[in-house]
């Protein structure tokens, strides 16, 4: 290799494939490395997590874009949209597309992303695709396409799928209760649809919330009009004749109960693309195996970031062969993976040593996650399964029900582990700021509800929007550094986050950003 520049092929061009991109272009505008980029997709890489916004028509669609395409391509990158990686040759170092072409590389990258989760019911036989199957140029249809009606609110295809419905105030059935799946229930029901949310336990976003706080956001969103199914299990879906062919109709439960509708939205997890990975001999377990510099297990040369990446170290495998850990299925994980490994190529592109910031944890510090939603405060971090009887943590739990607010804390050894705050947005703002620092809570727990009482005067523990304070943690930026940019002439969201990335990846610090601009404009006389 010698003499040349560093062959990189990266294969998945969605936010975090893109996000490698930018990291590695002073590479590429140096001579350094050259870079081929293969994206299945047509369409430039887009933010997925802003899908749902998107399709609501709460965003626009210049709101989803995460990179300069064009810019990449007049720097030198082989930008191919809408190709496909069929195979890999790891012995002659190629990837095969489904044109036939071949793509020499000396480092390979793959970022491939990963597909929605296709529930096993009547009626979609056919429609969920084998982990095993070979790839090719349809990603993530199985033998059967889904019935019309029926989408996974993956792509821009399916919000134009369901664009039409919302704006009509059509019935929609949302499968699942997590985090996005209630984040698109209450979006489409503010803009105007009938919305029924249907899920197996007896609250929703059961990884995140106790049950309290579950059912406290399940009288919210009834409040809100939305149709909450608890304990319901799908079994099948009914087709209706249409225009066109037939259609979905309705959602079929175990007990009998038929949820009628004119969109079904699965919202069942994902699962890592890992199929060309496999098809290549490449270690897998629920995602590809890749160490801590982001390489694969079985491939010096080969590597994996964003969703289809697992990071884990070999020495942890148990006994029975499993592996520890998961995809963090992730935007913020999955950008810091890709400025990590830009940094490790860049280097050796380079001919000097990777610095310490070209690797990254074998697990990512868990962090707070909140839900995105009108009129609904929603937050949780950590591990809040104490019950307020344990022996080893301090457990604190408040409950108003007429005011549909909630909130739990868990301390150990002083330290704030976990907690889950509805209805009360500055408590859940301050708890945010305190577990991500690891701080211990105020001498006097209670003083938290009185920064969501009307008559609030008391000061919070911290400044939560200190300027060493963290406001987007999917890149990064701090409070100090937003303030600069205001300091700068940015006086609204998108303007900050053009300038430093902030708010641009999962949304859910526009309302923090947004604090900021305005405590920074003047008083007026």
């Amino acid at each position: 290799m010698s003499g040349r520049p560093l062959r990189v092929v990266l294969v998945g061009y969605g936010p975090v494939g893109a996000r490698f991109v930018e990291e590695l272009l002073p590479a590429v505008a140096s001579g350094d490395a050259v870079l081929t980029v293969v994206g299945a997709e047509r369409e430039d890489a887009y933010n997925r997590v802003l899908v749902a916004e998107y399709a609501v028509g709460a965003a626009g669609r210049d709101r989803l874009e995460v990179t300069d395409t064009e810019a990449a391509r007049t720097a030198g990158v082989d930008i191919r949209l809408g190709d496909t990686a069929a195979s890999l040759d790891r012995v002659r170092q190629r990837v095969v597309l489904d044109s036939g072409d071949e793509l020499p590389y000396d480092r390979l990258v793959l970022a491939t992303g990963a597909r929605a989760n296709i529930p096993t019911l009547d009626g979609l036989q056919g429609a969920k695709r084998d982990r095993s199957a070979l790839p090719g140029p349809e990603l993530d249809g199985g033998t059967r396409a889904l019935p019309p009606g029926v989408v996974a609110l993956r792509d821009l295809s399916d919000a134009e799928a369901v664009a039409p419905v919302v704006a009509s105030g059509g019935r929609i059935v949302v499968l699942g209760a997590g985090v996005l799946g209630m984040e698109f229930a209450l979006l489409a029901a503010e803009h105007g649809a009938q919305v029924v949310v249907v899920h197996h336990g007896p609250s929703p976003m059961a990884r995140n919330l106790d049950e309290p706080g579950g059912r406290m956001l399940t009288q919210a969103a009834r409040n809100l009009g939305i149709g909450m199914a608890a304990h319901a299990r799908a079994e099948s879906i009914g087709l209706r004749d249409a225009a066109g062919g037939r259609v979905f109709d309705g959602l079929g439960c175990a007990d009998g109960t038929y949820l009628p509708g004119d969109l079904l939205v699965l919202s069942c997890g994902v699962a890592p693309r890992a199929e060309l990975a496999l098809a290549a001999g490449l270690a897998c377990s629920a995602g590809i195996l890749v160490d801590e510099e982001l390489r694969s297990w079985t491939d010096p040369d080969v590597f994996a970031i964003g969703d289809c990446a697992q990071v884990a170290s070999p020495e942890d495998v148990a006994a029975d062969g499993r592996v520890p850990g998961a995809p963090s299925g992730l935007i913020g994980p999955g950008w810091r993976q890709a400025g990590a490994l830009a940094r490790r190529l860049r280097a050796e592109a380079a001919g000097v040593a990777a610095g310490a910031d070209s690797s990254v944890a074998l697990r990512e510090r868990p962090t707070a996650v909140m839900l995105k939603a009108t009129g609904i405060d929603v937050v949780s971090g950590g591990d809040h399964a104490a019950d307020p009887w344990d022996a080893d943590a301090e457990v604190t739990v408040w409950l108003d029900r007429a005011r549909a607010a909630y909130l739990k804390t868990v301390v150990r050894d002083g330290v704030l582990t976990g907690f889950v705050s509805v209805g009360l947005p500055h408590a859940g703002a301050e708890l945010t700021l305190l577990f991500e620092r690891r701080s211990v809570l105020p001498a006097e727990p209670s003083a938290l509800l009185r920064l969501d009482a009307a008559d609030s005067g008391s000061v919070p523990a911290e400044d939560p929007l200190g300027p060493d304070a963290t406001v987007c943690w999917c890149n990064g930026v701090t409070a100090g550094r937003i303030g600069e940019a205001v300091t700068g002439g940015c006086d609204t969201v998108d303007a900050v986050g053009r300038a430093t990335r902030a708010g641009t990846g999962c949304g859910g610090c526009k309302g923090r950003i947004a604090a900021l601009i305005a405590a920074a404009q003047p008083v007026p006389n």
